[in-house]
């Protein structure tokens, strides 16, 4: 527990704590640039230098441990030179069209500009060679924006194991990028990103298509709905200043309506609708396997996740069938809005055209796959993150803060609390056992207020056993058994979990995954900086919205209910088949 003085001011840390973590705890402020609580403190952009007396040179202060009896000054006329130094080189080589980048108002390079005082970029001469990606249906990048950080390396290797990017050459010919300097859709990228979201500038962006929505707005022959994530409503205020964790449910509705939707869903209920699939899917492996002892693909996982998807197409091509075969809640949404809805409604399914609002830029690559078609015609139209939300509302001149709540239309709008965990690691499978456990037992989930403790957090892998007793006839099979499951977030945590039960250190039933970090509340086209704090304010706001519905279970939706009397017949069943389910397909070479 060293004690040293930060400007003067005393303050003790824990061992392994650096200057930055005891500048913050003495209440100083200290810039930054490639630094990332809790994922990358490497020192590489020098924007954090400090001095420390008897040090013959300024040092990082996010890479230096705080030692005994230190004397460090933050605030000196050496030190804001040098730091003005080091951003005006980042400009002098940043070209960064500020004027129209979609980063313009929360860049953090333009923000350090502001913070150091420099009205111009004093130093001119060669810039970096540019280059432009447009290869992949979700990201974009930009080299000439690019300020090498590093952030997006060390995130896409260390948080996700993928290795997308990476840093290549030398000196001022330096490029971040995949391999020989290519494209991203010549490597192995699941699109998640997460690079995007911890980039300081507007070097990696989500594919902008806020302008293909405003057409199909304008287009008298399209009926435009759009179905809204969980996730978004804990996010998407802070893209109008509100703080993290700022439930916006109903203005975000009437925000919609005010935007000219002809209807205005909820992917919580395919949320819903996808408890009941998944959940009967589980039921019947388990079956399979128990009961008529055939080879069953065991463990089961969950399938709602795109990056994961492509993840395990990659990576582990040989066990695709152990991936749950229900589509993601956006895509059932969008097969049934053009199926049961269109139906509904007197529309023919080409005439529906379905917009979604995801946390997700994965989600983008995932509308646009072969798959995830109903006869020739895309369950999904188009995909719009967080941020693009935000910026589209803006576009409109909508003051958000100010909206009265509005509500979802039905049926499709109407979910239960177990929807809305969805969006949090843990959440499907919280929503899964609320459903399972009930119908096989007849009874509520043993866990106080149905929340499955172990499973719930930030913890990168969790693990949780419940054993079934007691069971209603048509489930005597499972009378006794321990039915094993986990979580996981980030795709790096996937990877322990998969060699663990490939070595038979873990023996499971159920596992989910999501590919980023906390779930989709930490989504790669949520409000940037997403950190820890962000997550678990976003989480608690979740839960504070399935706490406070009157249903909490997704068997007990009735519109759930409704749709199967309808349309769909039973779980699992032809037309559920047809329309709710799909297959993967190996993709050992890119």
């Amino acid at each position: 527990m060293p004690t040293l003085t930060i400007d003067n001011i005393p303050v003790t840390v824990s061992d392994g704590a650096t200057i930055l973590d005891a500048a913050k705890a003495a209440g100083v402020r200290v810039p930054t640039l490639c630094f990332l609580k809790d994922v990358q403190a490497i020192g590489a952009c020098r924007v954090c230098l400090v001095e420390v007396e008897g040090a013959k040179t300024l040092v990082a202060s996010c890479a230096m441990p705080a030692g005994e009896g230190m004397k460090v000054k933050t605030n000196t006329a050496r030190v804001r030179d040098s730091r003005r130094m080091v951003v005006e080189l980042l400009l002098s080589e940043h070209d960064g069209d500020c004027q129209t980048c979609n980063r313009s108002e929360d860049c953090e390079l333009q923000a350090l500009a502001r913070e150091l005082g420099i009205t111009d970029v004093k130093l001119t001469g060669e810039r970096a060679e540019r280059s432009k990606d447009f290869s992949t249906p979700a990201l974009t990048r930009d080299t000439a924006k690019c300020v090498l950080c590093r952030r997006c390396v060390t995130v896409c290797s260390q948080v996700q194991g993928v290795s997308a990017l990476f840093p290549q050459r030398r000196g001022f010919k330096t490029v971040i990028g995949p391999a020989f300097c290519g494209q991203l859709s010549e490597v192995v990228c699941v699109q998640c990103g997460q690079c995007g979201a911890v980039c300081p500038v507007g070097a990696i962006s989500e594919r902008d298509q806020i302008d293909d929505v405003w057409k199909a707005l304008e287009d008298p022959t399209k009926h435009v709905v759009v179905q809204t994530a969980p996730a978004i409503r804990a996010a998407l205020g802070e893209c109008f200043g509100m703080d993290p964790g700022t439930l916006v449910t109903g203005k975000m509705v009437s925000a919609l309506r005010r935007l000219g939707f002809d209807a205005i869903f909820d992917t919580n209920f395919t949320a819903d609708l996808t408890i009941i699939e998944e959940g009967t899917e589980l039921l019947m492996r388990l079956k399979a396997a128990l009961v008529e002892k055939k080879p069953v693909a065991l463990p089961m996982f969950t399938s709602c996740s795109p990056g994961w998807i492509k993840f395990m197409e990659h990576y582990y091509p040989d066990m695709l069938d152990n991936l749950s075969t229900c589509k993601s809640p956006q895509q059932m949404f969008g097969a049934v809005a053009k199926s049961y809805y269109a139906q509904k409604i007197g529309k023919r399914p080409k005439d529906i055209f379905v917009v979604s609002a995801m946390p997700c830029t994965a989600k983008k690559y995932e509308a646009q796959r072969p798959e995830m078609a109903t006869d020739g015609v895309p369950d999904v139209d188009v995909v719009l993150t967080t941020r693009e939300l935000g910026r589209m509302i803006k576009q409109a001149g909508i003051d958000f803060t100010s909206l009265p709540d509005g509500e979802m239309d039905s049926p499709m709008g109407m979910s239960s609390g177990a929807a809305d965990i969805f969006a949090n690691t843990g959440g499907v499978m919280e929503a899964a056992l609320r459903t399972a456990y009930e119908l096989v037992t007849g009874r509520e989930l043993p866990f106080e207020n149905l929340h499955v403790a172990p499973v719930v957090g930030l913890e990168g892998i969790k693990a949780a056993s419940v054993t079934i007793t007691d069971t209603l006839p048509e489930w005597k099979f499972l009378d006794g058994v321990t039915l094993k499951i986990a979580v996981a977030h980030t795709l790096a945590n996937a990877r322990r979990v998969i060699e663990q039960i490939r070595s038979g250190q873990l023996e499971l039933h159920f596992i989910e995954v999501m590919t980023c970090p906390g779930g989709c509340i930490g989504g790669g086209g949520q409000p940037r900086m997403t950190t820890n704090e962000v997550r678990q304010s976003r989480i608690n706001a979740i839960y504070r919205e399935d706490e406070g519905k009157k249903l909490r279970k997704s068997h007990e939706n009735p519109w759930i209910k409704q749709i199967y009397q309808e349309f769909l017949i039973e779980p699992l069943g032809e037309k559920s088949h047809h329309l709710l389910h799909t297959h993967y397909q190996k993709r050992e070479k890119v």
